[in-house]
């Protein structure tokens, strides 16, 4: 028997990683499966073969075939109704609960969980990245995946963990194959992040590369540029918080080389803490 070759299992392993961290996370059937045409598949059709259901036939057999309910076509209409929910939450738990019972946005039907917050909500540090990938999903807390793991690690490197930091996102559901939100799926969720901030009221915020950072900091300019350079956040109450945007964990995943960088930006975020007495 021929051992198997221990360059080959590495291959496969890093194979079924990218393909995991691309958001393929079931198995294929030997048929392709439209599933956007379950709902048609689900109704009942009649056939020349199949009889259409009649009265003559038992009640069991009468029922109509369960239709899934169709996703909420993002649209002005429904960020106008997360501002509104947005506002009224009064606390932490309110957000939660509101984020929870939200129906306005496409990306819940897809989501396993809602993915709102870990760590300690009166913590001095709140940092934001953009969405949940697989993992995230799964568990339900943000930043769990590979990308988590090397945060705490650049957190443990400046003397914290998730009890002395917040952790949130700024889009709460995972979207289908780790795809880029669309602009409207984050103008949905803009109102949910900010109230966030706000009931939070951190000392210092971080932004998690580019999305969050120009959504954040409502600017244009690139991440490789904001990197390094202390802006500030204004809530809708007027008050400006100090932000620090940095790269996305991920991004380090991807080019280690800049993991240099990102650990000059965290010894900025460990200065400032100091000085707000953290």
């Amino acid at each position: 028997m021929v051992p198997p070759d221990p360059n080959q299992a590495s291959n496969l392993e890093e194979l079924l990683r990218f393909y995991a961290d691309a958001g393929y996370d079931e198995p294929l059937t030997e048929t392709p499966v439209n599933r956007f045409d379950e709902r048609v598949a689900l109704s009942p059709t009649p056939t020349a073969t199949q009889p259409a259901i009649s009265g003559s036939q038992p009640k069991h057999e009468q029922r109509p075939a369960r239709v899934p309910a169709a996703a909420a076509v993002p649209d002005e209409q429904q960020a106008m109704r997360a501002r509104a929910l947005a506002r009224e939450a009064q606390t932490i738990e309110d957000l939660h609960q509101a984020l929870a019972s939200f129906d306005g946005c496409n990306l819940k039907t897809t989501a396993k969980n809602l993915v709102f917050a870990d760590g300690n909500p009166a913590a001095k540090l709140m940092l934001v990245g953009e969405a949940p990938g697989r993992d995230e999903d799964i568990q339900g807390l943000p930043f769990v995946g590979r990308s988590g793991q090397l945060l705490d690690r650049m957190l443990a490197a400046i003397g914290l963990d998730r009890t002395a930091a917040y952790i949130s996102n700024v889009i709460p559901w995972r979207p289908p194959g780790n795809r880029d939100p669309s602009p409207l799926e984050t103008e949905i969720s803009r109102p949910f992040i900010e109230r966030h901030i706000e009931l939070v009221d951190p000392a210092v915020l971080v932004t998690l590369g580019n999305p969050s950072t120009k959504l954040l900091l409502q600017t244009q300019t690139g991440i490789m540029r904001m990197r390094g350079k202390w802006a500030d956040h204004t809530t809708a109450g007027g008050k400006q918080i100090a932000t620090m945007p940095t790269l996305h964990p991920a991004y380090l995943l991807r080019n280690p080389a800049h993991k240099k960088l990102a650990w000059r930006d965290f010894l900025e975020v460990k200065m400032r803490l100091r000085g707000a007495g953290n």
